[in-house]
């Protein structure tokens, strides 16, 4: 006796067609984080105030949680219907 499972056709938790999205959204938190990174102080002695930018205290982490939002949504999201085949 075989035991047939209806409707999945592996095992694993996540469809194989949210993976592409997952990568996408680990690609938009890696952007976040590139926009947070920036130069430091040309001198020890010095303070660099570019440390203040909007890129790095609204832009940046606003980027990051969108790619943790993008994340968390192609893990949840459920494959659509297949469409029938024409015949």
């Amino acid at each position: 006796m075989v035991n047939e499972r209806k409707g999945k056709d592996d095992g694993f938790p996540v469809p194989k067609d949210n993976y592409k999205k997952l990568l996408i959204g680990f690609g938009i938190i890696v952007i976040g984080f590139v926009l947070m990174m920036g130069a430091g102080a040309s001198s020890p002695d010095t303070f660099n105030y570019d440390i203040f930018s909007f890129r790095r205290i609204t832009l940046a982490p606003a980027v990051v949680l969108f790619g943790f939002g993008f994340v968390f949504w192609a893990i949840i999201r459920k494959p659509g219907k297949e469409k029938k085949k024409r015949e």
